[in-house]
């Protein structure tokens, strides 16, 4: 009672000194529990109902767990498309834009802001569909077609994003170009805030040459924006389904390119089985938080996080 008692006093005193503060959090605070907190919970709940979005829902318990299991033949491809996703993108991309960040970072300032763009770019941009269907587009005109029938390495064009055996390896290869974005710009931030005497120190306790330096000093500095950019990267990696629509449609040939998002979203939006819907909303959420929690424990013990 008496170390309750004194934290209660302890959160009085913050609240005091910090009130400026809190008010200003405010709005935020409210908008995402509302939206965000509130969204997950309901979610959850509903995933427990039949609910089709015009008649109230109805309490069927684990009937859509059940069904996930059992009959629902398409959501494991889903599932095996987007763990192949994640597992794939989810780290090279990491490392990517680890090591383009550590690299860029030893140019002077303006070719660093240059590249820096030229890196963020295509995360913002909303025409890089157009360029990479353009790229790998069927007919003959399309970049990757003419160009391997000009050298002599095809007759006729290819079917890119109609044949199942090239689909999701374009799909992730574009996955990987477009997500060099967040990350990247949080490594930056982390490395041009990485304390200088730390590095002089180093140097004085007999680290001899940059990869010590990263390993030793540079990584171990920079844990919160390796969790943040590990978060950011997690989130990319389960939840990718504009990419995957926009090149090779809904529903993609034989499901190559059906990912779990896109699952949901057809049987939310398509098939007005909501309850359905968010079970699979909360499984993937549940994946997603599992996953996190994994790696916060791996940079927890070789950060200063």
């Amino acid at each position: 009672m008496k170390g309750k008692s004194m934290n209660i006093s302890k959160i009085k005193r913050d609240f005091k000194k910090y009130k400026t503060l809190y008010f200003m959090l405010l709005p935020f605070a409210v908008l995402f529990f509302l939206f965000t907190v509130m969204s997950v919970v309901v979610s959850i709940g509903l995933g427990f109902t039949d609910y089709n979005m015009i008649e109230a829902p109805q309490f069927v318990g684990l009937s859509n767990y059940i069904r996930m299991l059992s009959d629902d033949d398409v959501l494991l491809i889903a599932v095996k498309n987007t763990l192949i996703f994640a597992v794939i993108t989810g780290p090279i991309s990491y490392f990517l834009c680890l090591i383009f960040a550590w690299m860029i970072n030893e140019f002077p300032k303006y070719i660093r802001m240059l590249f820096t763009f030229v890196f963020y770019a295509p995360s913002i941009s909303s025409s890089i569909y157009v360029v990479w269907t353009y790229i790998f587009s069927s007919d003959s005109y399309g970049l990757a077609n003419a160009t391997l029938m000009n050298l002599g390495f095809i007759k006729e064009p290819i079917l890119w994003l109609n044949d199942t055996e090239y689909i999701l390896p374009i799909v992730i290869l574009v996955q990987l170009w477009a997500s060099l974005g967040t990350s990247f710009l949080s490594f930056i931030a982390g490395l041009q805030g990485v304390d200088k005497a730390l590095y002089e120190a180093g140097a004085i306790d007999g680290v001899r040459n940059r990869f010590q330096e990263l390993r030793y000093i540079t990584l171990p500095s920079m844990g919160p924006q390796l969790m943040f950019a590990a978060v950011m990267q997690i989130g990319a990696a389960f939840s990718v389904s504009g990419i995957c629509t926009a090149l090779a449609g809904n529903p993609s040939v034989d499901y190559a390119a059906h990912t779990i998002v896109i699952h949901i979203s057809d049987h939310a939006m398509a098939r007005y089985e909501m309850g359905y819907a968010c079970a699979l909303s909360t499984v993937l959420f549940l994946l997603m938080i599992f996953t996190n929690e994994f790696v916060a424990k791996f940079l927890r013990k070789h950060t200063n996080l």
